[in-house]
């Protein structure tokens, strides 16, 4: 920067706002201001030309006042005029008052722009700069449409010098952020990845900030980035911390380029043998730097170094291709979760419950788990305890499910408020999805009404009184334990209406104890009438009218109770009209009609699970994707759990009774699909060197098949009737796909038949499997194919 030359100090702006700050009073601060605009006002509309030193202090004290709150409307003009001066500091502060108080619609943005371009054609790296952080500043379309052109041919420019690339680099990123439709892609994208090699390493971090945001609209124009990326990355975390030392922080190389590079990384697939290699060496380096001494024992020190281990291993979780990297990265966030510092604890509880996700590391993650148990009852932080919920959960399979569950429910009692409805609603997924015997599954859910009833959504309370009325195993115990809880003193109203729904299904099968007999029932559930709403008084109302059919012998004491005048002239219609007409209904109809109108209820079609919906959108996108929750939930658990159970085609009509809860007939929701395949052919090619015998491919799959190229799951084929989604497993020579057919309307298909069409030679090598599971509304095709 051009020294400033004595004259600058702008003695007369130092007095100005040395009076405002000596003001007494808000009244003596505009008192003051209004006279020095006025003074201003007559300088620039008085009959003697200013110089540029006048104006620009003038330009400052309208600018100070500006922000102090006060509304400048006038000396854009002399502003303007500042940006010809060939003075830095008179050019500096015009660009600066442009800034900050010129609109993107004044009528002076003409002559800014011509101004802005003479700049930028001068070679003046000085000026350029300036010309440069304007158009970042303002960011206005009108500017990208003036400038997007031009921008980028300054960036690849060979004469260009290192300062101006760099305000060249992140000014196009400001364009693009505002208006990426104006930012053309052309030559100058190839030229710009060239960057990456740059020797000065203030343009490389410029350069690499642009690629990634390009790279993740565009990234067939830059995918020539991913090897340059490996290859400066490895020079810095193999290089000692005085090799770049204008670049070292407290000891860590390069630290912001390097977490930029792994950012970059993230955008792309792992690269080919060749690149991986050098970059698996690179992320071996970092992990090992993770364990050695730490050089300096300054909080700057390891913020540098730690942020540098954390993205790379966002980019071993992104390739999830490396077993030995997930589970040493599994193991060095091991060591965090016990760290003094509350930010390092929350990061590696958000980073595992990633990990927890990927068949390689979940064993990994589950070695941890006493330790999570324990932050989660000892963390004085809530954002943290949150994180290792969110853990628990990720990290749950059939083998811990009770112990995470208890854990859960033994948190909840003492829980924060803020986080107990979602404790909630996972207690009540873990507890389906993992129920071997569904006594357990009501007693847990019955335990979660009784300790966070007011957060027991309808969701919830909902689904328990589906899953019994499902499974007939579990109807008689579910009727038993619900009678027990009733008894209680004090119980929440959700327990109620559990209660009065599946008494009044189920209450027969109880009421041969002495104990439990029709008329304590009864009387049990009417004891809590009065205390409840009237929705939940309603449907005891409905109680009573099955009671009338399942224990005629009470059939007069709920006669008494209908006729009762609290109940033909509430105040609430809906119960009044409950009351008349479940009377007339007991009075008139005779045995068998009332048998029929008041059967037992059927049991439920399955849908996608409300609770996993809903937990999901409280959640919203991010901890755990989407398509790693479908992968978890249509799959059998890689980890301790047994493999899905056949069921035969005619079953139909009666799904598994957990499909909807775990939200298996949900379309996933893949991530952001990657750049189009050129090929159509493409995922038969990684397979089989021959795709003459393979069907051709519906319109509109051609995008979706690029991704299985580098990822095992993801839809393959979606239209407006059906979705088909693909899951594969390998293990060295073995491999195991299931394919998901989902449907989109809402009738049932009752003659799908899924046909598997492939090559000669691959077909004497899979074994296909000639059941069909019936998952919520879809059909899952199961094969078995062995890999030669």
């Amino acid at each position: 920067m051009p020294a400033v030359s004595k004259g600058d100090g702008m003695r007369g702006l130092a007095v100005f706002i040395s009076d405002i700050r000596n003001c007494k009073s808000k009244e003596a601060e505009i008192k003051r201001i209004n006279k020095e605009l006025a003074n201003i006002r007559s300088k620039f509309k008085g009959d003697k030309a200013l110089d540029g030193y006048s104006k620009k202090k003038y330009v400052c004290k309208l600018l100070f006042i500006f922000l102090l709150g006060h509304d400048i409307d006038f000396g854009h003009m002399e502003a303007v005029n500042l940006l010809s001066s060939n003075r830095y500091t008179e050019k500096q502060i015009g660009y600066l008052f442009i800034s900050v108080l010129v609109n993107s619609n004044s009528e002076l943005i003409r002559l800014i722009n011509n101004a802005i371009k003479n700049d930028l054609a001068s070679r003046n790296p000085t000026f350029m700069g300036l010309a440069l952080h304007c158009i970042a500043n303002v960011g206005s379309r009108e500017m990208a449409e003036a400038f997007a052109g031009e921008i980028p041919k300054i960036l690849v420019a060979g004469d260009t010098m290192d300062s101006v690339k760099q305000s060249a680099a992140l000014c196009l990123l400001r364009l693009y952020r505002t208006s990426p439709d104006l930012v053309p892609m052309g030559d100058w994208t190839s030229r710009v990845v060239h960057l990456l090699n740059d020797q000065h390493l203030g343009v490389v971090t410029a350069a690499t900030s642009l690629i990634t945001t390009l790279a993740q609209k565009n990234p067939e124009e830059f995918k020539t980035s991913v090897s340059l990326a490996v290859s400066r990355l490895s020079r810095i975390v193999t290089s000692a911390s005085t090799d770049l030392q204008d670049y070292t922080y407290y000891f860590v190389p390069a630290p912001w380029l390097s977490v930029k590079l792994l950012r970059l990384l993230q955008c792309y697939p792992p690269p080919d043998p060749a690149v991986r290699g050098r970059l698996t060496e690179c992320l071996e380096t970092i992990l090992n730097k993770a364990q050695e001494p730490p050089k300096s024992k300054k909080v700057q020190h390891s913020n540098a170094k730690n942020a540098v281990l954390f993205e790379a291993i966002s980019l071993i979780i992104h390739h999830d291709s490396e077993p030995n990297l997930l589970v040493r990265a599994c193991n060095q966030l091991g060591q965090f979760l016990q760290h003094r510092e509350t930010n390092l604890r929350y990061l590696a509880l958000e980073s595992m419950c990633t990990l927890a996700s990927s068949e390689f590391s979940h064993e990994a993650v589950k070695t941890h788990i006493e330790t999570v148990i324990n932050a989660l009852k000892t963390e004085r932080d809530v954002s943290v305890r949150q994180r290792a919920v969110d853990l628990l959960y990720a990290m749950c399979d059939r083998s811990n499910a009770q112990q995470i569950v208890a854990e859960m429910l033994n948190y909840l009692e003492t829980a924060d408020y803020s986080i107990r409805e979602e404790i909630v609603l996972k207690v009540a997924i873990l507890a389906e999805k993992y129920a071997v015997d569904y006594t357990w599954y009501v007693d847990t859910i019955l335990n979660l009404i009784r300790i966070a009833g007011d957060y027991v959504s309808e969701e919830v309370w909902y689904r328990v009184i589906q899953i019994v009325i499902n499974r007939d195993d579990v109807q008689g115990y579910a009727a038993k334990t619900v009678f027990e809880a009733l008894q209680a003193p004090a119980c929440h109203e959700n327990l109620v209406k559990v209660g009065g729904y599946i008494l009044g299904e189920f209450g027969n099968l109880i009421a041969g104890d002495p104990r439990s007999s029709p008329l304590i029932q009864f009387n049990l559930l009417h004891s809590k009438f009065h205390l409840c709403s009237v929705p939940t008084r309603a449907l005891l109302l409905s109680t009573y009218i099955k009671f009338v059919n399942l224990f005629p012998e009470i059939k007069t004491t709920i006669q008494d109770v209908l006729r009762s005048d609290s109940q033909l002239k509430n105040a609430d219609v809906e119960l009044q009209q409950r009351a008349v007409e479940y009377l007339r209904l007991s009075t008139i109809a005779s045995t068998d009609i009332l048998a029929t109108v008041l059967e037992e209820m059927p049991p439920f079609p399955e849908r996608e699970s409300s609770i996993l919906a809903k937990l999901k959108k409280k959640k919203g996108p991010g901890t755990v994707t989407d398509l790693e929750e479908i992968k978890k939930e249509r799959s059998s658990d890689m980890n301790g759990s047994a493999e899905p159970a056949s069921v035969n085609a005619s079953a139909v009509s009666t799904p598994s009774p957990s499909a909807d809860l775990l939200g298996l007939g949900a379309a996933p929701l893949t991530n952001s699909a990657p750049p189009p395949s050129s090929s159509g052919s493409l995922l038969v090619d990684v397979f089989s060197d021959s795709a003459s015998a393979v069907a051709p491919l519906a319109p509109g799959s051609d995008d979706n098949f690029a991704r299985f190229v580098c990822k095992n799951n993801g839809v393959l084929f979606e239209n407006q009737l059906l979705q088909i989604g693909l899951k594969s497993e390998f293990r060295q020579n073995l491999g195991r796909m299931f394919i998901f057919y989902g449907n989109k309307t809402s009738t049932q298909f009752l003659t799908f038949t899924p046909t598997v069409i492939c090559s000669d030679d691959l077909q004497s090598n899979i074994l296909k499997c000639s059941s069909m599971c019936l998952f919520s509304f879809g059909f899952c095709g199961l094969c078995c194919t062995k890999l030669q």
